[in-house]
């Protein structure tokens, strides 16, 4: 006859549901009293376990935390959390949806480029912590078929990022890790949308601003584009001068050939 007991598959699923949700019950039925309600031994992890998501929050988003106080930061991080289940046990994989939330949190209204230095700051968390890699040395470019170098691709290093913001969160970011309130006042959060290039370098993390036709190119490349696309809408004067800056910082680990989804389709002789 099958058993009533669960799995530990079972079980360890329940125990999860239980930390994330106070209302499932699903796994009381199998806790030991033992001088404890179940409730208040699962109690325990809960906040434990929260606690620790909302340590985590704070590690990513510093500047948010600074900008709304503590007070507000824990209670929108416990919103956050109560809705967004981490996903695995690497805690700087945390956080993502974040910046979305807070744009969805009537609350946080007041501060209209809150979302945006909330992706400023996942990017600037994800840089950090994206695993190393060796950049594309240009000896090996220099010796390949340039003849064939507008269909070629590059592959991005993993700790570079692109940020595009309707406020000028660079500045505001800055001013806030700074503590510096006077250069905090003088931001206009109305003067405009920025374009960020964000990378990781051996002095630490660094966010850029970049033209409009610097970030499309540097975007496409960034997406695998073959760099005959990406070389369209940019001005020919300027864009072999920042495709070679790129590569010398250390943008990209690799070239291809273009992938045959991007190449044109060939036309059918009559």
């Amino acid at each position: 006859m099958p058993s009533d007991q669960p799995s530990l598959l079972e079980l360890q699923r329940a125990f999860a549901q239980e930390l994330g949700n106070a209302a499932t019950g699903g796994a009381l039925a199998h806790v030991v009293a033992d001088g404890l309600a179940p409730q208040a031994r699962l109690g325990i992890y809960r906040n434990t376990a929260t606690n620790t998501l909302v340590g985590a929050l704070r590690l990513t988003y510093p500047a948010i935390q600074a900008l709304v106080g503590t007070e507000f930061f824990e209670g929108a991080a416990r919103l956050f959390i109560g809705q967004s289940a981490p996903h695995s046990a690497w805690l700087d994989a945390y956080g993502e949806a974040f910046a979305a939330f807070l744009a969805r949190l009537p609350v946080a209204a007041a501060i209209d480029y809150l979302p945006d230095v909330a992706r400023l700051e996942w990017a600037v968390s994800t840089v950090l912590h994206a695993p190393d890699a060796t950049p594309l040395d240009l000896r090996r470019l220099a010796e390949s078929d340039l003849s064939a170098a507008g269909a070629m691709h590059f592959l991005p290093h993993p700790a570079v990022r692109l940020v595009h913001a309707a406020f000028p969160v660079d500045a505001i970011w800055r001013a806030v890790l700074n503590r510096d309130d006077h250069a905090l006042a003088r931001i206009d959060p109305a003067a405009g949308a920025v374009r960020l290039l964000v990378r990781r370098t051996p002095d630490g993390i660094d966010v850029a601003r970049l033209g409009a036709w610097q970030w499309q190119f540097t975007a496409a490349l960034l997406a695998a584009q073959p760099l005959h696309a990406a070389l369209e809408p940019a001005p020919a004067a300027h864009a072999h001068a920042w495709l070679a800056w790129l590569l010398s910082a250390g943008c990209f680990i690799g070239f291809g050939p273009a992938r045959a989804a991007d190449m044109p389709i060939p036309e059918h002789s009559p």
